[in-house]
């Protein structure tokens, strides 16, 4: 993926639908683990399909371990008993946490020869290896493990030889990461005897800590805890497999429909956790109802609505027990009233990206006022939310979050949209299913074809806003002359495309806030238009200007890409047209009311060198745009070409 890679989220009005959640990213690699290492074989269905996921099987089937497709998120693993067959491997674990911490407690105890490497694309190194795992390390040496660091002391990569157990008590550190508790505990049962195992400090996200002690219960081992300090896994106990097992749906990903339920409306369903989820970030729903959302549960489901006044309110909340999910609360408080605090959240600082300093950076970047600290961030909103570009460090939960900020009516940008594919690939495109985004009409067609017109009326009966691009490149050739700028210098448009001020109220246009009237439609004008048109610096310079035009309650828009470049989304795309002929009249008899002099025959041949110009230009010819539909105005007079437009619209809302 290259640094110009993003999608364009428009302003979106309201989110109301059912998602069916992807499986958990943490439950689907313990899964796939355990049912490597136990005795038997298992059958693991609703597994999630990501780059995580790819990344443990594809280092289970290097370790020797058969894993088969069934198709439909559906292997079959034959495990080996806790006895990995190949004793000498490399494993590239790209930036999966969630299976290098694991497989590093794994094979140390599993008496071979390992080297495992982090790293994006294929290419070792990258976050992970920035990603610290000293202390999971210094708990295995403890039982005897030979662990070496092959970079920099304290993180990946690292090369696991034979260990020598010894010991039948370890320590380990709680307040950095759960994962390295959970790689611990998971491989404990290999050692064959009993092993106490104490946390030092607080151990943050205890609840991911519960999904490791239910899944290794489900593959037959027990594990005692006291008070989430000391845990105590008794020696002779195997893994066994449980025959079939489903993986649960993924409980952080949830987040983001249900906030996005309680910020567009609702009611937004997920389906695939609910009462019984083993999963804690299950729980931040109950937070999302402290802010006022509507929650209704179910024993596989959750529902999510606006509050009843519409708007969320500000909280102050402790997030351990939410972790990753908490994440989606610091989005929602750019829509909350008030100043909304994130405490207890330090591992957000170790993950993928230091996500504290990441999420301040981009919510300042949409008008927020943030505050953070070692272990809190602090979020007020702004009165009105800005479209900005959102970087996402190679992180999907920054990528999946910010996409509510799209809400705020200006739409957003994501880089690197793509970065979802670790745990969600299809995110963007389940969003889209149950998100309405404010709807455009575009309306396109040849000059003088009377498109403006019917674009103006077709908002007014509609009460939506105007753009006239057209508009737009004759008042910026206006700008150009006033300015002394040529046009032909392309670069110095540019910049002037970006300065300007331009707004449309009913049907007065004001350029750098002053009205402009008749010198716009003039042919002069026009030609200064279709000269700058041309210009892909310009096109590029006006395509955020005439993008920030879309706002509630919708926008007609009129002109050349309107439906394929600049809203190729739009809800009705109409290519509007009439014989030369027809069009010549109507421009001979706009001038003439007007008071200006017209010749009907020099208009028609305007009007044909227009055409040929205009179809055959390099840079956005006129043609009809794909899913256009085409109207020809020929036999009709302005008020039935409105009135077809707009039985056109209906229909298609209506279905």
């Amino acid at each position: 993926m290259t640094q110009h890679e993003f999608l364009e989220l428009p302003p979106l009005m309201s989110a109301h639908g059912t998602v069916r959640l992807p499986g958990s990213k943490s439950i689907s690699n313990r899964v796939l683990l355990l049912a490597a290492l136990a005795e038997g074989e298992t059958t693991v269905r609703d597994l999630l399909h990501s780059d995580d996921t790819e990344r443990m099987l594809d280092a289970l089937r290097i370790l020797g371990v058969k894993v088969e497709s069934l198709g439909d998120n559906a292997y079959h693993v034959t495990g080996c008993g806790g006895n990995l067959p190949n004793k000498q491997a490399e494993l590239f674990l790209g930036n999966a946490g969630t299976a290098f911490r694991p497989l590093v407690a794994a094979l140390a105890l599993s008496g071979g020869n390992y080297e495992l490497f982090g790293g994006t694309s294929g290419s070792p190194g990258g976050r992970m290896h920035e990603r610290p795992i000293g202390d999971l390390v210094d708990a295995l040496r403890q039982l005897g493990a030979d662990i070496r660091y092959l970079g920099n002391e304290g993180f990946p990569p690292l090369r696991i030889s034979p260990a020598n157990l010894a010991g039948d008590t370890v320590q380990v550190r709680g307040d950095v990461s759960s994962q390295f508790l959970t790689g611990l505990l998971m491989a404990l049962p290999l050692t064959g005897q009993t092993v106490k195992v104490e946390v030092v400090g607080e151990l943050i996200s205890k609840p991911y800590i519960e999904i490791t002690l239910a899944m290794m219960a489900r593959f037959g081992v027990r594990v005692k805890r006291k008070d989430w300090q000391s845990f105590v896994v008794l020696g002779g106990q195997r893994y066994k497999s449980p025959g079939v097992i489903f993986v649960e749906g993924d409980a952080s990903s949830a987040s983001y429909f249900l906030a996005a339920g309680a910020i567009g409306g609702g009611p937004v369903t997920v389906e695939g956790v609910g009462q019984d989820s083993v999963q804690g970030d299950v729980r931040f729903a109950e937070e999302l109802q402290k802010m006022g959302a509507r929650i209704n549960w179910g024993i596989n489901w959750i529902e999510a609505r606006e509050p009843e006044n519409g708007k969320l309110k500000a909280i102050d909340l402790d997030c351990n027990h939410i972790p990753d999910a908490a994440m989606t609360l610091a989005v929602a408080a750019l829509f909350a009233d008030g100043t909304t605090t994130l405490r207890n959240i330090a591992s957000w600082r170790v993950k993928e990206t230091d996500r504290i300093a990441a999420m301040a950076t981009e919510l300042r970047k949409v008008g927020a006022t943030v505050e953070e600290g070692g272990d809190f961030i602090r979020v007020t909103p702004p009165a009105q939310i800005k479209h900005a570009a959102i970087d996402t460090y190679d992180d999907h939960r920054m990528a999946m979050c910010f996409s509510l900020a799209a809400f705020g009516g200006a739409g957003i940008r994501i880089n690197d949209p793509k970065c979802v594919a670790k745990t969600f690939p299809e995110y963007f495109t389940e969003f889209a299913k149950v998100t309405q985004a404010v709807p455009v009409i575009a309306i396109d067609g040849p000059s003088a074809s009377g498109k403006g017109t019917v674009a103006q009326r077709v908002a007014t009966a509609l009460g939506m806003h105007y753009l006239d691009s057209g508009a737009l490149y004759r008042l910026l050739g206006l700008a150009a002359q006033k300015r002394g700028v040529g046009l032909d210098e392309e670069t110095r448009l540019a910049e002037l495309a970006g300065q300007v001020d331009i707004r449309f109220e009913s049907e007065a246009i004001w350029l750098d806030g002053a009205k402009v009237g008749d010198e716009l439609r003039t042919e002069e004008a026009g030609s200064a238009a279709s000269k700058i048109a041309a210009l892909p610096k310009v096109r590029a310079a006006l395509l955020d200007k005439q993008r920030a035009f879309r706002r509630a309650p919708g926008l007609v828009a009129d002109g050349r890409d309107m439906a394929s470049v600049v809203f190729p989304d739009a809800r009705l795309k109409i290519f509007l047209t009439a014989s030369a002929e027809a069009r010549a009249e109507r421009r001979y008899k706009q001038l003439i009311e007007k008071g200006m002099s017209a010749n009907i025959a020099a208009l028609l041949q305007d009007i044909k060198a227009r055409d040929e110009r205009d179809t055959q230009r390099s840079v956005a010819p006129l043609q009809q745009a794909q899913g256009a539909s085409l109207l020809d105005t020929t036999p009709l007079n302005i008020e039935q070409a409105v009135q077809e437009v707009l039985s056109r619209y209906r229909a298609i809302t209506s279905k």
